[in-house]
């Protein structure tokens, strides 16, 4: 090691050690009148032993392929019982690298671990995606069934994504386009560009980016490069620890902590374009006493996304997101900022969203999932949220998803379908209730509010209170039951401020709206028990049925 690259080396071994001091107590603060009973979460603890990414041969010239001195350094710390890579600064091209227990993965300053784009290195693995059981390409870092695992430091993580993802034509400028299909592919309909036939044949074949059929094994090499991998896939991990670290220009979702337990993400930015197909910030899905705290998001699908398997396989999996505190975390892009579904059916429950913001989300906080799910999400407790510039709405239930983000479903003008019968409740009937929202500022949104229920299984228990919103339209309830709003100001550009169908024990005191309106709350369809303030001129309540 050069003179600089010993003293950093150096430098941390101390840090490293004064951080152990008290870190017990770093998160104690957000347990203060949590709601639900929920384990006090450790920072991972790893043996003082220290080595150095340059004593197994590694290179930072951005040109050597360090795949093998990734696994010899990690291999060198488990045999010693696990300790700390460091990794200096640098441009650290590389392969997949595999984690083991008791492995803390420490990016100095300047620190650049970039993933080689080169498909042939990274090798089908069986996996879950979209919620399914199925096989994908092997994440660039993974962990399975380990312990005390870190990702940590001041550097960054790049992907490579741009090399693996498909593009869409309207999503970019016409310069980028054509740069983009000049490298190389296939384009279908003149709009959709892929990097290899067969990663165009994988969608055809695919449902929600998942192959519903049984594939030979020559089958699935064939539409090898349309299986994407996320960029950080833990399952079945234990005390697992992100922080500091930039995420960013994943090949699809960025991070993925899959049936775990005990995840903290501290301080980290995850970025992707806003054209990523499928380019979640981070997705924790099926994990037990999560802590995401003091991070930032500006990605191309859901930002933080809470899921738990989906269908027949999340319901046999039956792994439900349980005890997740989420504090201080801005989101810039991204289809939602705080988001769960559509794959809930392990179910989720016990979250806590507070003193957040989401500036120019498509949606702010978004509920989604379908009929077929099952599963039931309940026990959300949301506080002191901030947005602004919202494309659709700042709240959101939506029980008709279809897949689509929700600015393209307003894009392409869909409907919700309307059933000639109401299917009878089941395991697949899923379930939204007891869902508490305190304290919400958003300006300049499409439409303040949407709760988009189904008629067999309405939205229940929805709680707003201390809530102001401006935006183009109102608040609108669709199959909704047991509604409290307290103390909520709707300023609507167009229409009435609250707009109520198929709706059942409505409850509204307190209500605040432009005094220039001339219709404050439309009532249609077949609705019971709406009660509404006194102090609302009845000229201004137009009900049809």
């Amino acid at each position: 090691m050069n003179f600089l690259t010993k003293m950093s080396f150096v430098l941390l071994c101390i840090l490293l050690s004064v951080s152990t001091v008290k870190a017990e107590n770093r998160y104690n603060y957000l347990y203060k009148d949590l709601p639900f009973k929920m384990p006090v979460i450790q920072h991972p603890v790893f043996p003082d032993y220290k080595v150095s990414i340059t004593d197994f041969g590694g290179v930072a010239d951005g040109i050597t392929l360090n795949t093998g001195a990734f696994a010899k350094a990690i291999d060198a710390l488990s045999k010693k019982g696990g300790g700390t890579l460091f990794v200096p600064s640098g441009v650290w091209y590389t392969g997949p690298i595999v984690f083991k227990s008791n492995i803390n993965l420490h990016l100095d300053k300047g620190a650049l671990i970039l993933f080689s784009a080169d498909f042939n290195l990274y090798p089908l693995v069986n996996t879950v995606f979209e919620g399914l059981d199925t096989r994908r390409c092997q994440s660039p870092i993974s962990g399975r069934n380990l312990e005390n695992i870190a990702i940590t430091g001041e550097g960054s993580i790049n992907g490579s994504g741009e090399a693996w993802r498909p593009l869409k034509r309207s999503k970019v400028t016409e310069i980028h386009w054509k740069k983009v299909i000049a490298s190389g592919g296939v384009v279908k309909d003149d709009n959709y560009w892929f990097p290899s036939k067969g990663s165009l044949k994988g969608l055809e074949i695919s449902d929600m980016n998942v192959p519903r059929q049984d594939l030979t094994e020559a089958e699935w090499m064939e539409i090898k490069d349309f299986l994407r991998p996320v960029m950080v896939s833990f399952i079945e991990c234990k005390n697992v620890l992100l922080e500091g670290v930039l995420f960013e220009n994943s090949p699809s979702w960025n991070i993925h902590p899959l049936m775990c337990e005990n995840v903290i993400l501290d301080n980290v930015m995850v970025r992707n374009p806003g054209y990523a197909q499928n380019g979640d910030g981070l997705d924790l899905e099926s994990c037990k006493n999560s802590i995401i705290v003091n991070s930032i998001f500006d990605v191309g699908d859901d930002a933080i996304c809470i899921k738990s398997g989906k269908d027949e396989d999340g319901r046999r999996r039956n792994r439900p997101t349980e005890n997740v505190l989420i504090d201080n975390c801005k989101v810039f892009q991204g289809h939602g900022g705080f988001v769960v579904g559509s794959e809930m059916s392990g179910s989720v429950r016990n979250i806590s969203v507070s003193n957040c913001q989401f500036l120019g989300t498509d949606v702010g906080l978004r509920f989604k999932s379908c009929r077929g799910r099952g599963g039931v999400v309940e026990n959300i407790y949301i506080r002191d949220i901030n947005m602004f510039d919202i494309a659709t709405e700042s709240f959101l239930f939506d029980l008709y998803y279809g897949g689509k983000s929700a600015v393209e479903s307003l894009e392409d003008g869909d409907t919700i379908p309307v059933a000639s019968t109401v299917p009878a409740v089941d395991e697949t009937t899923p379930a939204f209730k007891n869902i508490y929202v305190k304290n919400l500022v958003s300006r300049n949104a499409r439409r303040a509010m949407f709760f988009n229920g189904l008629p067999e299984m309405k939205i229940e228990n929805i709680n707003v209170e201390d809530v102001i919103i401006t935006a183009n339209i109102g608040a609108e309830l669709v199959e909704s039951k047991d509604i409290h709003f307290k103390n909520v100001k709707i300023v609507p550009a167009q229409g009435a401020a609250l707009i109520l169908r198929n709706v059942e024990n409505v409850t509204v005191s307190d209500f605040k709206f432009p005094v220039s309106l001339k219709e404050v709350v439309n009532m249609s369809g077949n609705n019971k028990d709406i009660h509404l303030p006194k102090t609302i001129d009845k000229t201004l309540i137009k009900e049809t049925k």
